[in-house]
């Protein structure tokens, strides 16, 4: 897996999301399972077995957090490249299909939101690598799920 730029901002996120579980929410769960396994038998004791799923889902989290950041590295938007598409840019496209503008920032892991305007979508994303080093005017062919999507750059906003 290739390593992703990440903010300052969206490490120090990741960081503290790892802390929290860590610190407050794992040994809460732990907790709660040693209080389950006194009340007794173990195999009919659907709170233990409830803890411990928990418990694992949990860590199961923890880890994935930590390899995100281990394949991540910090990057100071100001100091990317101006005027082609790249991390940290927010790029308005026109669907040459549908005639509709769209816009995305290009954010590392755990800075994405799909739920807000402009959309956050990671580096990593196909649409993200298709447009890649792309400048206004340049048009992209994007393979999704609902098929090709043929996009034209219309505007490039730079971190400022």
């Amino acid at each position: 897996m290739d390593r992703q730029p990440i903010t300052r901002e969206g490490h120090d996120k990741l960081k503290a999301e790892i802390q929290h579980l860590e610190q407050e929410v794992l040994p809460e769960i732990t907790k709660r399972i040693a209080e389950a396994r006194d009340e007794g038998d173990l195999k009919e004791n659907t709170e233990y077995h409830g803890q411990r799923e928990q418990q694992g889902m949990a860590q199961a989290k923890v880890n994935l957090l930590k390899s995100k950041l281990a394949n991540c590295y910090i990057v100071d938007k100001a100091d990317m490249p101006k005027g082609v598409v790249t991390f940290g840019s927010t790029v308005t496209v026109n669907d040459l299909q549908w005639d509709e503008e769209e816009e995305y920032e290009f954010v590392g892991p755990g800075e994405e939101d799909y739920d807000c305007e402009p959309m956050k979508i990671l580096t990593s994303s196909p649409l993200a690598k298709a447009m890649e080093g792309k400048k206004v005017g340049d048009k992209v062919s994007v393979e999704t799920p609902q098929g090709t999507r043929e996009l034209e750059i219309i505007k490039i906003s730079d971190y400022e």
